[in-house]
């Protein structure tokens, strides 16, 4: 009998031993993982786009747009739900709207087109019978016309930012910095869409999404030419083995080239337009003037014309 309490209480103290080294275990793990979701939170919360007051605002506006989506999804001229989807990735889903969401926008805006076009109806305005159509087509035009200069000037920015992030990416590689390390610690000191592109580049590698497959999100999200011809190349360096330090420094040198060119060309597409503005505008005034003083001073006797105004 006391050989059996003898081993019960070895065995007690040995299963207890064995809860104790656990639960130091478990308090161990907990502690790590909180400090790898603060250090991911920290990088998110530092990648995520601050929002102002217009645009805060803007947002609880288009939510009344939802309720005129399936309108909106029916009546889809020149506004396919694919394109608007396109649209939207690569204006970078401003002012958190969604297909659904731009589809009823155009709607509302149309209905307020229409409200206008009726008051002004009923005010009796000139060309009032024809504001009655014009606004609501104005209204809806103007949102699809909105959402495309949106994601072209997103698309502009991108490749205008480029050049800089990849010097600073060069140098960083070039210091021994791996590619994933080097974009966690560059990319938060940037803005715009560089940051927001891969800032969800990384966040995407965080999730297990494979890289190769997080490449080609990044190509569908963007037209850009240059951000094609990055992702492009870093596919291709992955492929070949090729360093990625080299392509990010052969990129950036090449991207100032195409960036120069382009500079260079809408210089040449500005001197039609000012030789247009001088020839139609500039030179029919100052011919106008000339004549004007002529015709004055031969009505005037040759007087001078300080004196035909104290006269």
């Amino acid at each position: 009998m006391d050989g059996l309490i003898v081993v019960f209480l070895i065995l007690s103290l040995l299963f207890f031993g064995l809860s104790l080294r656990s639960f130091y275990q478990f308090l161990v793990y907990k502690q790590d993982l909180k400090k790898d979701v603060k250090q991911q939170t920290y990088l998110f919360q530092l990648l995520e786009k601050g929002s102002s007051k217009k645009e805060r605002l803007l947002s609880k506006l288009f939510q009344y747009a939802d309720d005129f989506s399936h309108i909106g999804q029916r009546i889809n001229f020149s506004s396919e739900n694919h394109d608007v989807r396109k649209w939207l990735m690569q204006s970078g889903y401003p002012y958190k709207l969604n297909v659904e969401r731009l589809q009823g926008l155009k709607i509302f805006m149309a209905i307020i087109g229409l409200i206008l076009g009726g008051i002004s109806l009923m005010l009796q305005l000139p060309f009032s019978e024809l504001t009655v159509i014009i606004y609501p087509l104005l209204g809806y035009a103007g949102v699809i016309y909105w959402i495309k200069s949106k994601a072209k000037n997103r698309q502009e920015e991108l490749s205008f930012q480029l050049p800089d992030f990849l010097d600073t990416m060069s140098v960083t590689l070039q210091a021994g910095v791996g590619l994933d390390q080097a974009l966690r610690d560059i990319v938060p000191y940037f803005d715009g869409p560089v940051r927001e592109e891969f800032g969800r580049f990384i966040q995407e590698l965080d999730v297990g999404v494979p890289r190769r497959e997080a490449y080609q999100m990044l190509l569908s999200r963007n037209e850009s030419k240059e951000f094609q011809i990055l992702i492009k190349s870093l596919l291709q360096g992955e492929r070949l083995g090729i360093p990625i330090s080299q392509t990010f420094r052969q990129q950036a040198e090449e991207m100032r080239k195409l960036k120069k060119e382009s500079i260079k060309e809408k210089a040449a597409k500005a001197s039609p337009k000012v030789t247009l503005i001088t020839t139609f505008i500039v030179l029919p005034s100052s011919l106008i003037l000339i004549g004007g003083l002529m015709v004055m001073n031969m009505f005037s006797q040759n007087q001078n014309i300080f004196q035909l105004f104290q006269n």
